[in-house]
């Protein structure tokens, strides 16, 4: 088997969307009604390393491609001119929010928080989707920010698990959701919070889930032309790089950190 999670697999992953004749969108184009047919939403979690976010960023631009960067507020994503680039390049960001996990479910503190860094992405583009940091070693969980209060009164015209992923065609397996959590594409067991806030359940079936562990395996999903008129697919660009000392560190450190999550979950 190829090595897994490097660039030019990543490279190989975009032809095989781009050969089956899929149109890439950006969230935000899909909250506006722009997705349509057979479409991929390219969303990209910046949690650490925004650097190689770049890296893939560059990459799409290359490809003609456009995808959605969702970028932290703590220092490990949160790079200025990283983010200048990546937006200059024509990709969408977005926040990637955390901000009832950093007030300890405080909820007025932590809306507070979240207005002033939505002010302040909103300096390098006209943010209008955000994005639930999943936050997995802690109690609580971002999205509950929105039990009361409401983010279409700030702008906001979409967040991909509450306007997304828990839509009737998601749920029903019309549209499928794919992501790269625990370094893989079937890592449920792993996944703390990047599911479906309805089911509590991937919204991947689970036929599928047996068949696609690799992108080697999920690019000879695409080469079959799936019949989906639509999908979603999240990735961490950190994981990916064609660098052999960071790939290795990449792979260790997820290793343990799966291990870490599996634990967790089983205390739910």
């Amino acid at each position: 088997m190829p090595v897994d999670f490097t660039l030019s697999t990543y490279r190989q992953l975009l032809n095989a969307f781009q050969d089956a004749d899929y149109a890439f969108h950006t969230f935000e184009d899909w909250c506006e009604g722009k997705a349509v047919g057979r479409y991929l939403i390219l969303r990209h979690d910046v949690d650490l390393k925004a650097r190689r976010s770049l890296v893939t960023a560059k990459i799409e631009a290359e490809m003609g491609i456009r995808a959605t960067y969702y970028f932290r507020i703590v220092p490990q994503s949160n790079q200025p001119e990283i983010i200048r680039e990546i937006a200059a390049l024509g990709h969408e960001i977005g926040y990637h929010y955390e901000d009832l996990s950093l007030f300890n479910g405080d909820n007025d503190k932590a809306f507070d928080h979240f207005k002033t860094q939505l002010t302040y992405f909103r300096r390098f583009y006209p943010v209008k989707t955000i994005c639930m940091h999943g936050s997995p070693t802690s109690k609580f969980d971002n999205r509950d920010l929105w039990k009361l209060n409401n983010y279409r009164e700030l702008g906001v015209i979409g967040e991909p698990y509450l306007d997304f992923l828990s839509t009737p065609a998601v749920l029903n397996g019309d549209i499928t959701y794919f992501t790269d959590t625990a370094r893989m594409w079937d890592g449920g067991k792993y996944n703390v919070r990047d599911k479906s806030v309805i089911s509590h359940e991937s919204s991947v079936t689970s036929s599928k889930m047996k068949t696609i562990h690799s992108t080697y395996d999920f690019i000879e999903y695409i080469n079959n032309k799936p019949i989906e008129n639509g999908m979603m697919i999240t990735t961490h660009p950190q994981r990916w790089t064609d660098k052999l000392l960071p790939w290795l560190q990449e792979l260790v450190f997820q290793n343990m950190k799966n291990l870490l999550k599996k634990m967790l979950i089983a205390r739910q």
